[in-house]
């Protein structure tokens, strides 16, 4: 299917197109944003930007502060949770279907903004297991999940995304120097997964693969995690295959379907 160039679109395509440019933007940077910056992060006219910005914040997608800033509204979360839901039910059997491959307990994650958010869950049988809170934030610098989608992304941006970040030493493990990350982060590309060995918590070890809907890496990871004393290193490497097989299963069948 070709797909008409942004100048052959029709008027109000073009107006969606870039009021979608706009919450994209503010939902992609902490705080809030004022006209000028949101017109030059989406490269609008600052008269347009601000006439988009007004009909968005009449509908409650925007919120404008006293300072005259612009940050996400109401309307925007209320898809957003709704999104979130759909996407934990369409991901339960893949999830289930790593718990009975690896015995462990598998994640679904996405990045949002500078974090990782864990989106859907589905617990080991052990009684002695992992838990991640649904909804919860997590570095990218220390968790499997992060490294694996900031390895998706060129080299610069990802760069550029943890330099702007608190890379906090979570554990003695935790690697938080921009060199040493960088060259983890290549490692990564190259191997096409990603380990949290003790750097998010001690005692708990962790891999990811992308979930990628055709060739293209996306913004969200699968996960195992399980205790260190049953997930071992070579444990953790065994079973990227297998989470392979089924991230990829998911991207392809469920998730492109979705969208």
């Amino acid at each position: 299917m070709v797909h008409p160039r942004p100048d052959e679109r029709p008027r109000g395509v073009q107006s969606v197109d870039r009021a979608l440019d706009i919450l994209e933007l503010l939902a992609s940077r902490p705080g809030t944003l004022g006209v000028t910056e949101i017109a030059r992060g989406t490269g609008l006219a600052p008269g347009t930007a601000h006439r988009l910005l007004v009909g968005l914040a009449q509908r409650g997608w925007v919120r404008q502060d006293p300072g005259r800033r612009y940050g996400v509204g109401p309307g925007a979360l209320r898809i957003g949770g709704a999104a979130a839901t759909t996407l934990a039910v369409v991901a339960a059997p893949a999830l289930r279907t790593a718990v009975e491959v690896t015995g462990e307990t598998a994640n679904l994650a996405s990045l949002d903004g500078d974090v990782m958010v864990y989106v859907a869950q589905s617990p080991s049988p052990h009684t002695l297991r992992i838990f991640a809170e649904v909804g919860r934030p997590v570095p990218l610098h220390s968790t499997a999940v992060g490294k694996v989608v900031l390895a998706g992304m060129a080299p610069g941006p990802a760069m550029e995304l943890l330099a702007g970040t608190r890379r906090t030493a979570r554990t003695p493990h935790t690697l938080t120097d921009l060199a040493q990350l960088r060259d983890e982060l290549d490692r990564v590309r190259e191997q096409g997964w990603a380990m949290d060995d003790e750097e998010q918590e001690l005692g708990v070890r962790c891999v990811a693969v992308p979930v990628a809907t055709g060739s293209a890496w996306t913004r969200m990871a699968l996960s195992v995690s399980g205790p260190t004393e049953r997930m071992s290193r070579d444990r953790a490497v065994a079973v990227v295959p297998d989470l392979r097989r089924i991230a990829e299963d998911l991207g392809r069948r469920e998730l492109g379907a979705a969208g």
